[in-house]
């Protein structure tokens, strides 16, 4: 049977109930998964007129009671939005909270092993936080509802796979956190997540901080300090690793096959080499959880919600990767 994936529709201001639609709509997603949407049915009729679709709401409320013929949407309506109020391309409380409301009903169903995975689409931080969420975003609300510490941020893109030291802190930051520890404590856990997904060969990359790694101190002794420290511990414990490896070539050499991931060591070293490689079907998976999450890896796109503009693809790539990986997953 087809996995079950949960599709949270985000922030209903935004673009996530018009790439919902639209993904649906695609044969491949039907023929790879069976998907339940956790929504509001006037907004999803909404985005079926604005994207023309002619799929049918089909109103359930248990993803195990849901008709997954093609043709259907299966929907379990949280009736959370006033339609009276509700102003589409515009950030709004009312929808913050929403979007919050249909990643906790999500997660709900996932912990509950009543879906396989969860596919998110955008959600607003500015609207979180006029809703008084206080969560910068989907990763830090996925661990405080999972009861995960630090999750884990994997991008994989065309079998390129690439992890994150840090994420959302200052550059100044970001250099300031590698140390030994640190990379000795990720590469574990990430490579604990590799195999969660079934990925169990190959090495994992770890990417220089510094132009060419350092070059052996001229440049920086951060490599020298920690990385190679941390590197030369791992090997020691029985670890796959290799690096430190330049930043300009380590991700070129994970796409041609010569590693099975890459640990980036700050937030858009990875995010630059990924999203130049392929924009559209770069997706977000949140490890070190006990459920599985991927993500489309854009924003809201406040200013062309409603216009039938956005793309779907990230969404489908989404859908699925999450298909893809939850067989392994829930083993």
């Amino acid at each position: 049977m087809k996995p079950l994936i949960a599709v949270p529709i985000g922030d209903v201001a935004g673009v996530g109930p018009e790439i919902t639609v639209k993904a649906l709509s695609d044969s491949h997603c039907f023929r790879s998964a069976r998907c339940v949407v956790i929504g509001d049915k006037n907004i999803i009729e909404k985005a079926i007129k604005i994207t023309g679709s002619t799929l049918i709401v089909n109103l359930i409320d248990d993803p195990q009671d849901g008709d997954y013929s093609e043709g259907l949407l299966n929907l379990i309506d949280l009736k959370n939005i006033d339609m009276d109020t509700f102003e589409i391309g515009r950030v709004q409380a009312m929808c913050g909270r929403a979007a919050y409301e249909y990643i906790e009903k999500s997660i709900s169903f996932a912990l509950a092993k009543k879906v396989d995975a969860i596919a998110t689409t955008p959600i607003n931080k500015e609207a979180l936080r006029m809703a008084g969420i206080n969560h910068i975003g989907h990763t830090e609300i996925f661990a405080e509802l999972t009861g995960t510490k630090d999750p884990l941020t994997m991008f994989e893109v065309r079998g390129l796979r690439v992890f994150f030291l840090t994420r959302h802190i200052s550059l100044a930051q970001a250099c300031d956190m590698v140390s030994k520890e640190r990379i000795i404590d990720y590469v574990v856990r990430c490579t604990e997540v590799l195999k969660h997904l079934g990925v169990s060969g190959g090495t994992m990359a770890v990417a220089g901080l510094n132009p060419h790694s350092g070059e052996h101190g001229l440049f920086g002794n951060e490599e020298i300090e920690f990385i190679v420290p941390a590197i030369e511990k791992l090997k020691e414990m029985g670890y796959k690793v290799d690096g430190p490896i330049g930043a300009d070539s380590v991700f070129h050499l994970a796409l041609k096959g010569r590693y099975n991931s890459v640990l980036s060591l700050y937030h858009d070293q990875g995010h630059i080499a990924t999203k130049t490689l392929d924009f559209d079907r770069t997706i977000a998976i949140t490890g070190g959880m006990p459920i599985l999450r991927t993500s489309v890896d854009h924003g809201t796109a406040m200013d062309i919600a409603g216009k039938n503009l956005a793309s779907e693809i990230s969404m489908i790539e989404a859908i699925l990767l999450a298909a893809k990986y939850s067989p392994s997953f829930v083993k």
